[in-house]
């Protein structure tokens, strides 16, 4: 199985018996932003979830949930921000699309407020690293001992399909939990045209080798910055730039999710269906693939052909708790008097 497979397979089963919301490929540092990528973080909810998704379906602006617009008076977009003015301008613009902020016009110029109070709706987040074959671990080592020394996230995960031995365990930071993940290996179903999709789960059992230690998240990290001969630069991250860095994360989790891909435009893809997700299968392949970096005319199977028509954005919809067009979403209004 390809990493690209075991990362949806893995993230369709976890939306399917966790709470929360679970999402993939998102940065994982701090210090030198993309420096570290995450394959999988599962967000788990807070006591004001609920509230977050009747507010909007879209990742909401860093600087917009730290401006000092509030739900009460408006205020004059310019002195809400501590910030550059384009990037204030920026999230203003954005937050009134989406629904996050609403505008008066006074005199000319204008005026926002928050709809709703930015709600405590998230709690812990659980950074999940995929690496179905442990004979071809790449960076896997490095990678997880900045996870455990920055503490971004909660927890730190290693999932693989491979049997774990001490050797294994040994090379990794103890902090990091392993869990072996068992798959189905019976073919996979395929949406017929004169039928409904037929649904499995891809994921058998995922066996918990080794339980995750709890990170210090409320504690300074260190971040690696650089790699040399005889010595690694590192950067201290407060807690303060953790608490922004967790939220963001956060809120890009929320408005992306896990359901990136797409379908290649080529006859031998069907769409299949696990575990109340619907997956770019190539019947010439007999696998899952990523039609962004796998597929096209350089194949020998390629036959061009319309890519399948699959709504992900309604299958997230009616899959999760996420709502693609929430109560408090004002995004057509507030679209129709964005700055000129």
């Amino acid at each position: 199985m390809s990493e690209f497979a075991f990362e949806l397979a893995l993230c369709a089963h976890l939306e399917g018996r966790r709470e929360g919301i679970v999402a993939r490929q998102l940065g994982g540092s701090v210090a030198e932003p993309g420096g570290r990528i995450l394959d999988v973080v599962r967000v788990e909810p807070g006591p004001a979830f609920a509230d977050r998704v009747a507010l909007t379906a879209e990742t909401i602006p860093d600087a917009a949930i730290e401006s000092a617009v509030g739900p009460g008076r408006a205020r004059y977009w310019k002195d809400a921000f501590d910030c550059h003015p384009e990037r204030a301008r920026r999230a203003t613009e954005r937050a009134l699309e989406i629904g996050f902020f609403e505008r008066e016009r006074r005199r000319g110029r204008d005026y926002v407020r928050q709809v709703a109070r930015y709600p405590d709706w998230y709690d812990r987040l659980v950074g999940i690293e995929n690496k179905p074959d442990l004979g071809r671990p790449g960076d896997l080592e490095a990678q997880l001992r900045t996870d455990v020394s920055l503490a971004l996230v909660d927890e730190v995960v290693l999932a693989t399909e491979s049997y774990v031995t001490r050797a294994h365990l040994n090379r990794i930071p103890e902090e990091v939990g392993v869990w072996r993940v068992h798959r189905d290996d019976r073919s996979v179903p395929t949406v017929e045209d004169d039928g409904p999709p037929t649904e499995r789960d891809p994921v058998d059992e995922i066996e918990v080798v080794r339980e995750p230690t709890p990170l210090p998240v409320d504690d300074p990290g260190i971040e690696p910055t650089g790699f040399h001969p005889g010595r690694t630069d590192v950067a201290v991250v407060s807690p303060a730039e953790k608490t922004r860095t967790r939220r963001r994360t956060a809120e890009r989790a929320y408005g992306k999710g896990w359901r990136t891909y797409a379908f290649p435009a080529c006859e031998s893809c069907r769409p299949s269906t696990d575990a109340g997700a619907t997956l770019p299968f190539c019947e010439w392949k007999g696998r899952v693939v990523d039609a962004r970096s796998t597929c096209g005319p350089s194949c020998d199977g390629y036959e061009d052909a319309p890519a399948p028509s699959v709504d992900l954005v309604a299958e997230r919809d009616r899959s999760t708790p996420w709502r693609a067009d929430p109560d408090g979403n004002r995004r057509h209004q507030s679209g129709l008097d964005r700055f000129g």
